[in-house]
């Protein structure tokens, strides 16, 4: 994933944009609130809608949750599909990647990310030092759509409840947005992947990083810079967030 080169240190945040837009926090105020868990921080520029989903409550059961996923009928996708692709990882993961829909490898397999761009994105992981058995990976929805098209807003939006729930089971400190679609149901309607991406934005205490999906990697080796760069974000802030964990009292 790293191209050729000297890297020039990334700073997580551009003090200077990020406090003329309302994007963020300063460097250092953000990561500390998460790990103190102040929920007040300021909301950045494209605010989250609540579409009605209720906020996040006590952990539920992520195994009873798989189960009622399996048996859920709100849309059409079930009947198109071989497997319900519920998702797979730490299910205590402080790092949570959420995608669009499973492809046609997905399907086969009943795991998420498994196709060529699985593999993408598990050279991505690599390349910035992150075990992909140590994160949590999903999709906006859990069925595959018809030629791998992109799941519309009524699927994403009836497969909205089992992704919340999800997350409330998992309690990540930070998602990742893979794409359009995730970004746009996760964190704004009106979000467009090109300026959200790289930014942070916060929600009900979670980090999210939204940034273009690995199958667009594919098709545009561009792309693949703003990736990296993002990714070296994520991994600088999950080291930050564990390193102030670790150090708060009771983990002595």
């Amino acid at each position: 994933m790293p191209e050729s080169g000297r890297q020039q240190p990334l700073p997580i945040f551009d003090d200077t944009r990020a406090r003329a837009e309302g994007l963020s926090a300063p460097p250092g105020e953000l990561e500390e609130k998460m790990a103190d868990g102040d929920t007040q921080t300021r909301q950045p520029a494209l605010r989250p809608e609540n579409d009605g989903v209720a906020p996040y409550e006590p952990s539920p059961d992520l195994e009873a949750l798989e189960r009622t996923c399996k048996t859920c009928r709100k849309c059409n996708l079930r009947a198109g599909c071989r497997q319900v692709v519920f998702g797979e990882g730490n299910p205590h993961a402080r790092l949570m990647f959420v995608g669009e829909g499973p492809g046609q490898q997905e399907d086969i397999q009943g795991r998420p990310f498994v196709g060529a761009a699985g593999q993408l994105l598990d050279k991505i992981l690599a390349a910035v030092g992150i075990k992909r058995e140590d994160v949590y990976i999903a999709n906006v929805v859990k069925c595959r759509p018809p030629g791998n098209r992109l799941p519309t807003s009524e699927e994403a939006q009836a497969c909205l409840p089992h992704l919340i729930a999800q997350i409330r089971a998992i309690r990540p400190k930070i998602v990742v947005c893979l794409g359009a679609l995730a970004t746009q149901t996760l964190i704004d309607k009106g979000a467009r992947i090109t300026r959200a991406r790289g930014n942070w934005f916060r929600k009900d205490g979670i980090l999210y990083m939204p940034t273009f999906h690995p199958a667009a990697l594919l098709r545009d080796e561009t792309k693949k810079r703003p990736v990296w760069e993002d990714m070296k974000k994520v991994k600088e802030m999950l080291d930050r967030l564990e390193g102030k964990l670790r150090n708060s009292p009771g983990n002595d």
